[in-house]
């Protein structure tokens, strides 16, 4: 198989993450004989730097040429005072948008040799986490209009928080099409006591549920939700969630399976070019200095093979092989617990390609 990768390293720990994601997708190309072809774009703080703009023209061409986008992180303190719609972040909410990627999978699963690193009590632990969140990606109040005026002497900022009918059903269908290939239960969250775009959610969720009825469906307040992801999270198998909700659900999520450097993410749309990224951010405080956990970025490469490419049996691959490598006991600092060996960024990079 011969495939085209568009790769955003972006800004901090991003190049240092790539690398590694791209060492293991060489060894598994060799192994299985494909061809995987690079483009380099910048993307982010490093765009800003090199050409004035968050996502300059041709990153975007690049990622809608290519077959599928492996991106690291974007941001960092170097570019915090830029105006709203020149940051880092900017950058990474219009090629999302570019590519019509409308839907976000994060996993949320506690590798069992990370158990004693989850924040949560043994007999929560012990219960069993493993759910994933459907997050819509392209709507929303991080789409709707944002401005800051002046009103009687002071100001002013409003924030517009869009959605239409049909974003949420596409979404919706999402993740119960995705309840079906997993334990068959879905939660829908909304905040349908206060918005009204919440409303319109939680209506239309109740009625794509009728034409599933193999899943078990619930509807839950976005505030109880984050409760019970701490409470009691085996209760969960698929959460759908509106933009901003599932942005902030999905980091509490990480962090209780231990550590936010292991989880991994894809963004989809109608086609099968993705964009898969880890879901931790660009960590400037460690840049440079060879110590990230480059595994949410590893197995991001994994769904890049299964869910754009088809190639099941590589990503299960390096799956077994993230699994073999924690299972030695070798970590990265970040989930480092007594007994274990601790690793650099390139020597975890280089554990998981020998298993391989």
């Amino acid at each position: 198989m011969r495939k085209k990768i568009a790769v955003l390293k972006g800004d901090g720990i991003g190049p240092e993450i790539v690398g590694e994601a791209l060492k293991i997708l060489e060894v598994v190309a060799e192994k299985y004989n494909h061809h995987f072809a690079y483009n380099f774009l910048d993307i982010g703080g490093c765009a800003i730097d090199a050409h004035g703009t968050p996502l300059p023209q041709e990153t975007i061409d690049g990622c809608l040429a290519a077959d599928a986008t492996l991106l690291g992180a974007v941001g960092g303190p170097k570019w915090d005072n830029l105006a709203g719609d020149k940051r880092p972040e900017k950058g990474l909410l219009g090629i999302r948008k570019a590519m019509n990627l409308y839907s976000n999978l994060r996993p949320a699963k506690l590798f069992n040799q990370l158990a004693d690193a989850s924040p949560l009590r043994k007999e929560i632990v012990d219960a069993g986490i493993d759910f994933i969140v459907v997050r819509e990606l392209t709507g929303g109040v991080y789409f709707g209009e944002h401005k800051t005026e002046e009103i009687n002497g002071e100001k002013v900022a409003t924030d517009i928080m869009p959605y239409s009918e049909k974003e949420i059903e596409r979404i919706v269908r999402i993740g119960f099409e995705t309840a079906m290939k997993r334990r068959k239960k879905l939660t829908s969250v909304d905040k349908a006591n206060v918005l009204d775009t919440s409303r319109l959610w939680r209506a239309t969720a109740e009625r794509v549920a009728k034409e599933y009825p193999e899943v078990e469906f619930a509807n839950m307040l976005v505030d109880n939700c984050a409760m019970q992801i701490v409470k009691n999270p085996a209760q969960f198998d698929v959460i759908v969630t509106e933009n901003m909700f599932g942005d902030i659900l999905t980091d509490e999520a990480s962090m209780i399976t231990g550590s936010i450097g292991m989880i991994p993410s894809s963004s989809l749309g109608e086609g099968t070019n993705g964009l898969y990224e880890p879901i931790h951010g660009s960590a400037p405080d460690i840049a440079g200095q060879n110590k990230a956990n480059p595994i949410g970025t590893i197995l991001s490469a994994a769904m890049l093979l299964k869910y754009s490419f088809g190639l099941d049996e590589e990503s299960a691959a390096i799956e077994k092989a993230v699994n073999k490598v924690l299972e030695k006991g070798l970590r990265t600092g970040d989930s480092m617990s007594a007994g274990c060996k601790c690793l650099t960024c390139t020597e975890m990079g280089n554990a998981i390609a020998e298993e391989i």
